[in-house]
C-alpha cells in the first residue's frame, strides 16, 4: 500500500537551522570562531566603508554557572543601524542591505543571523542589539529571537533612551555555545590578521581569561570606500536580465542598454543593437521570452563593451599593506603591489601582493601564508585556496634565493564584487584562471624586491667582515710602522697611526662599520 509524499515549503531560516554546518557553525570551537568573525566583519563594514576611521572593541565572557557558554559582545562607532531595520537585520535571515554590487565583506546578508540563531539553538537566549545612527537624538535597544518557521523577528523587548553623548554605532551582545580552548588561536589569529590588513583600526580584544589585545590605529588614513555599481553586460544572465528590466524606468532599448550598464554609451549601445537586429525604440519591457536569450546571450558575446572598471572597489593600497605588515609583524623587510585589476565573469577585481621577511617572523619550513578576501582574513582550509597553490606550486623560492627554514610570510589580497569562493564558509577561493595569474605575478614581483635586498645586504655583510678583518690588525701593523719610524726626528705615538689607518678604513667602509668607533670596538669584541 503506497502514500502520498508529504510536500512542503521551509523558510531560509529553518533551512540554515538544520543545515547551521554550511554556514561554518559545524562545532562548539568552529561556531565561536565564525561568531567572533561575523560580527567583526559587520563592525568594520559600518564604519571603513562609509569613510569612519573604526574604533571596535571585541569582548568574550564565559558563563560562570554554564559550561561552554559564552557571552560575545561588539561595539562599533559605525553608522548604526536605522531603528525600523533592526530587527529585520538581526530577525530575519536573508534580509541585507547587501544585496546591491558593491565590495563588501560580507556576502550573503547571513552572518549575523546565523549567530542569533546558533545562540537560539545552543543556549535558548536571544540576542541583544544597541544602535544609533548618526546623528540620532535617540539610542535604540532590542531583545530578539527568531521565528524559524515564518523566517521573521519576535520581538522580546524595546527600550529607548535619549543619546546625550551624541555616539552612534551598535554594540550586539549574543550568547551562544562555544569552545574557547579549541577556538583560541584561530580566533586570536584573526584579530591579528584583521589589524594587519586595517591598521587605520584602533581594535581591542578582551579573551575570557581576562587577557587583552590592543591593536591601535597606525595610520589615521582610510582606503577609498567601495562604492555601488552598475552590472557589467559580460556578467549578466537571463534572469538578472529580467530583474533589470523589471526594475528600470526606461522606455527604450537603447537608453536601457546606454543607461543601466556600464561600459557602454549610446554610440556602443547602438552599434551593438543594430549588430545583432534589435529595434532600438522597442520598449525592453515589450520584449519575448525568445527576444530575452537572444539579448542575454548577446551581451556576454559582444566584444566592443568597454572593460568592467575597478575605481569603484576599495582595495587596501601597497602602502596600507607595507604599513600593516610592519606595525603587526616586525620584520626587517617588508614590500606590496596592487597589481592592475583583471575581469572575472564580468567583474572587475585586484589582486594584492605583500611579503614580508626577518625581524620578529618566525623561520619555518614554508612560507607563512596570509589570506585576505575583500578584506576579510580567511584562515580556513588554507590548502584549498589559490593563493596556497601558487606559493607551494608556481614558486621556486629558491630562484628568490630564499632557503627554508626561512622568516617569510606572503599576503594575499582579493577584492571585487564577485569573489569565486568555494562554498558559503567564505574560507577559500577557487583557482580561476585570471586570479591565479594575478596573484602570482604579484608574488613574483615582491619576491623579486626582496630578492634584492637579501643580495644588497649580503653585500654589506661581506663588506663589514673585510673591513673587520682589516680593522682587527690596524694595532699591530701601527706597532710594526711605528719601530721602524724610530729614526725619525720626531717619535711617533702608535696610537697616531692606528687613528691614521682606521681613517683610511672608515673612508672605504664607513657605511658598513657605521657602529665602529676605533680599532679598540673590535679587540674588546674579540676578548
Amino acid at each position: 500500500m503506497s502514500t502520498l509524499e508529504k510536500f512542503r515549503a521551509i523558510s531560509p531560516a529553518e533551512f540554515f537551522y538544520r543545515n547551521k554546518e554550511i554556514a561554518g557553525f559545524a562545532n562548539p570551537a568552529r561556531a565561536l570562531y565564525q561568531s567572533v568573525r561575523e560580527l567583526l566583519e559587520n563592525a568594520l563594514d559600518a564604519t571603513d566603508a562609509h569613510g569612519i576611521l573604526p574604533d571596535i572593541e571585541v569582548s568574550i565572557d564565559r558563563d560562570a554557572n554554564r559550561p561552554m557558554v559564552y557571552r560575545i559582545t561588539v561595539k562599533d562607532n559605525g553608522i548604526g543601524i536605522p531603528e525600523k531595520y533592526i530587527p529585520e537585520a538581526f530577525g530575519r535571515v536573508l534580509f541585507s542591505s547587501k544585496y546591491v554590487l558593491r565590495q563588501t565583506r560580507g556576502l550573503f546578508g547571513l552572518g549575523a543571523k546565523m549567530i542569533v540563531l546558533y545562540g537560539q539553538i545552543t543556549v535558548g537566549e536571544p540576542a541583544e542589539i544597541i544602535s544609533a545612527t548618526i546623528g540620532s537624538k535617540k539610542i535604540y535597544s532590542y531583545r530578539i529571537s527568531i521565528d524559524v518557521k515564518e523566517n521573521r523577528p519576535i520581538i522580546l523587548q524595546r527600550s529607548v533612551w535619549l543619546n546625550t553623548a551624541g555616539w552612534h554605532g551598535t554594540i550586539v551582545k549574543i550568547s551562544v555555545e562555544g569552545d574557547w580552548s579549541r577556538a583560541k588561536q584561530k580566533i586570536l589569529d584573526y584579530v591579528k590578521r584583521t589589524a594587519i590588513v586595517t591598521p587605520y583600526t584602533n581594535l581591542v580584544f578582551r579573551t575570557p581569561d581576562g587577557e587583552i589585545y590592543a591593536y591601535p590605529r597606525a595610520i589615521d588614513r582610510l582606503p577609498p570606500p567601495p562604492r555601488e555599481t552598475k552590472p557589467h553586460p559580460h556578467g549578466v544572465d537571463i534572469e538578472m536580465l529580467k530583474a533589470m528590466i523589471s526594475e528600470t524606468k526606461e522606455q527604450t532599448l537603447l537608453d536601457f542598454i546606454a543607461n543601466e550598464f556600464q561600459g557602454v554609451g549610446r554610440v556602443i549601445a547602438t552599434r551593438f543593437l543594430q549588430s545583432y537586429g534589435f529595434n532600438l525604440e522597442k520598449n525592453p519591457k515589450e520584449l519575448s521570452k525568445e527576444e530575452l536569450e537572444v539579448l542575454a546571450k548577446a551581451l556576454k558575446d559582444f566584444n566592443e563593451f568597454r572593460k568592467p572598471r575597478a575605481e569603484y572597489l576599495s582595495p587596501i593600497g601597497a602602502d596600507l599593506i607595507k604599513i600593516g605588515l610592519s606595525s603587526i609583524l616586525k620584520p626587517e623587510f617588508v614590500d606590496a603591489i596592487t597589481m592592475k585589476p583583471v575581469v572575472y565573469e564580468g567583474h572587475a577585481v585586484v589582486v594584492e601582493v605583500g611579503i614580508a621577511y626577518g625581524g620578529a617572523i618566525e623561520s619555518l619550513e614554508e612560507p607563512q601564508l596570509l589570506r585576505f578576501a575583500n578584506k576579510i582574513p580567511l584562515l580556513y582550509d588554507e590548502k584549498s585556496d589559490v593563493s596556497w597553490k601558487v606559493i607551494s606550486e608556481n614558486i621556486d623560492w629558491s630562484y628568490y634565493d630564499i632557503v627554508f627554514p626561512a622568516p617569510i610570510a606572503i599576503l594575499t589580497h582579493i577584492c571585487g564584487t564577485k569573489i569565486p569562493y568555494k562554498g558559503v564558509g567564505k574560507e577559500s577561493v577557487a583557482e580561476v584562471p585570471v586570479i591565479e595569474r594575478g596573484i602570482e605575478e604579484g608574488v613574483r614581483y615582491v619576491a623579486r624586491s626582496l630578492k634584492l635586498y637579501l643580495a644588497r645586504k649580503q653585500r654589506e655583510e661581506e663588506y663589514m667582515k673585510r673591513a673587520i678583518t682589516i680593522i682587527k690588525y690596524i694595532p699591530e701593523v701601527a706597532s710594526a710602522l711605528a719601530v721602524f719610524l724610530r729614526s725619525n726626528p720626531e717619535p711617533v705615538n702608535p696610537r697616531v697611526i692606528e687613528d691614521r689607518l682606521f681613517e683610511l678604513v672608515k673612508k672605504r667602509y664607513g657605511e658598513h662599520i657605521k657602529e665602529i668607533s676605533s680599532p679598540r670596538d673590535i679587540i674588546l669584541s674579540i676578548e
